[in-house]
């Protein structure tokens, strides 16, 4: 054979495996700690790590950072205000500096603003904090810390569920994702809403309510015959046929035909998502709402029928936020929350959440157009109606639609010790706090179903008020059960049952605990143990230094 040919041979031979190598080498990332996740959590946890001086890297299914926080969730649920400390609340510090400038306040001025909070001032000078905020502005905040503290970030990358997580004898040693980049790190924080990564690593988790037997619980569970807030029927008498009074002509749509379930038993259920929504009636800046691909009147006849009853409640949760715009929630028994449709969305496949999510979206922009031009809605509600659209300078490079679905719930982990209402009632004294919370136990609908009576009605809707807080959040529910991973931490998708998680789910509790996770995570490298084991008291100090509420007497 000729010299020329055998080192064509060798290199059509050997090249193929040095190009792979080469290519492995380029997608491979080493950093002493992996966040995954593009929440505001994940942005917190990697600023933490960033300040204790280890590399970080911030690996991010999302290409926009911030979670609901910078998804329409301006209206900060925060409970008691003096507990939210570190970081967290450096965010709305930031947001305060922000609406210091004139050029921010575009559409309105400050002092037409109105100042209007939950519970207290959106605006606090004395604390040089602002609580409520546009979309846009918390966006540019992440942003702001990513600049500000360098991070490495990698966007749209998935975790690969099924086999990107790596683990020698109990410690991942990296993860990959479904591009094939591979992050190899020390120690992990799992912040994302569902809990991928803890999912995929093996840990314990629960989804849906557990029965109050569980935990000895009262507001646990099925949940029939307890009507808080207003988003049920109450006496309403509200037929659920397509006939009113005619069992057989079919169910309307968006109705369960199953039984419920008896008060205190669990289910897989999950209580309901929606987006939140930043609407606008400033002309120049509004867009009117439009009739969504694949549009059915029909499925929005009991709001029909809601209103023919006399309820007119539309703009009740139509909460300002500066320049002119709100954070829209939902309200009333047929409203913004797509009850009983998000089910199956924490197991889901990627494409199978993506279908949920954009059903979930037509399902908004369908009510939103019904609202806006169905002859059964009352003419005044329509005329004002009307006068609101999308607010055009928000999600600008997604139709003016909100990046992020408010996944309320998702997984919960079962960690090293599971969060109750007992915690979150100060009943139980918790003797290694690593943050506080203070809202009430706060859960959203979770089914729509056919009385025995033969009406309908919504069950799920829990808002039990707390009589002392704040209370202590323990350092174990955010820490897997050492025998299952010893190098993973998760802030959001916390160990706690179903109504304690309806407390800690607020943004800025899920903040706090990011940069306690941080903390603990650089603590566990610089002794070289695992997560469980770092010592508390060398995590008080640390999280008191930078500012942490842990206590409050």
């Amino acid at each position: 054979m000729r010299l020329q040919t055998k080192i064509l041979v060798f290199w059509l031979l050997v090249m193929p495996g040095i190009v792979k190598s080469q290519q492995d080498k380029t997608n491979e990332h080493k950093a002493d700690v992996i966040v995954y996740g593009g929440t505001s959590a994940a942005v917190i946890a990697a600023v933490q790590v960033t300040k204790m001086k280890k590399s970080v890297i911030l690996v991010s299914p999302d290409r926009h950072l911030g979670g609901l926080s910078s998804s329409g969730l301006g209206f900060t649920d925060t409970g008691d205000k003096s507990v939210i400390g570190g970081l967290s609340r450096e965010f709305y510090q930031r947001v305060y500096q922000y609406y210091q400038n004139e050029e921010t306040w575009k559409w309105q001025t400050k002092e037409d603003y109105g100042n209007v909070g939950q519970g207290t001032p959106a605006i606090d000078g004395e604390n040089k904090t602002m609580w409520i905020f546009e979309p846009s502005i918390a966006e540019r905040i992440f942003e702001d810390f990513v600049q500000d503290y360098n991070l490495q970030v990698h966007r749209n990358e998935f975790l690969d569920r099924k086999n990107g997580v790596e683990k020698n004898d109990g410690h991942i040693t990296s993860i990959t994702t479904l591009s094939g980049k591979k992050f190899k790190g020390e120690v992990f924080i799992d912040a994302t809403y569902e809990g991928d990564l803890m999912a995929a690593s093996g840990v314990s988790y629960h989804v849906g309510r557990e029965a109050n037997r569980v935990y000895n619980e009262q507001w646990n569970g099925v949940q029939i015959g307890v009507l808080h807030h207003h988003h049920h029927f109450g006496d309403m008498k509200i037929s659920p046929y397509r006939i009113p009074g005619d069992s057989t002509s079919g169910v309307l749509p968006r109705i369960s035909t199953e039984y419920p379930g008896k008060k205190g038993e669990g289910d897989t259920k999950v209580q309901a998502y929606c987006f939140r929504m930043c609407l606008t009636k400033v002309k120049e800046n509004r867009v009117p709402f439009e009739k969504p691909e694949g549009y059915d009147p029909d499925q929005y006849e009991l709001l029909a029928r809601i209103y023919e009853s006399g309820w007119d409640r539309t703009f009740k949760k139509f909460d300002p936020i500066p320049n002119l715009k709100t954070d829209s929630n939902n309200h009333g028994p047929f409203s913004t929350d797509n009850i009983g449709m998000n089910y199956d969305y924490p197991e889901a496949s990627y494409e199978r959440r993506r279908e949920i999510v954009k059903e979930h979206e037509n399902y908004q922009k369908g009510l939103f157009y019904f609202l806006a031009t169905d002859p059964r809605i009352p003419k005044k509600t329509q005329l004002e109606f009307n006068k609101w659209g999308l607010a055009k300078d928000e999600f600008v490079d997604n139709g003016n639609w909100p990046y992020q679905l408010y996944i309320r719930e998702a997984r919960r982990m079962i960690g090293e010790y599971v969060m109750t209402e007992h915690d979150i009632l100060n009943r139980k004294p918790i003797d290694a706090s690593i943050g506080m919370g203070s809202y009430s136990m706060d859960s959203h609908n979770v089914q729509r179903y056919i009385t025995p009576e033969g009406y309908v009605q919504n069950e799920g809707d829990i808002g039990v008020h707390l009589d002392k807080v704040p209370y202590k959040i323990h350092l174990g529910s955010i820490l897997p059960k050492q025998e299952e991973c010893s190098n993973l931490l998760v802030p959001v998708a916390v160990s706690s049952s179903h109504i304690a998680f309806g407390s800690i789910r607020m943004e800025p509790v899920f903040m706090v605990l990011s940069q306690s996770a941080a903390t603990i995570a650089v603590l566990a490298i610089q002794s070289n143990q695992p997560v469980q084991e770092v010592p508390y008291h060398q995590i008080k100090k640390l999280l008191i230094e930078d500012g942490q509420v842990l206590d409050k007497k």
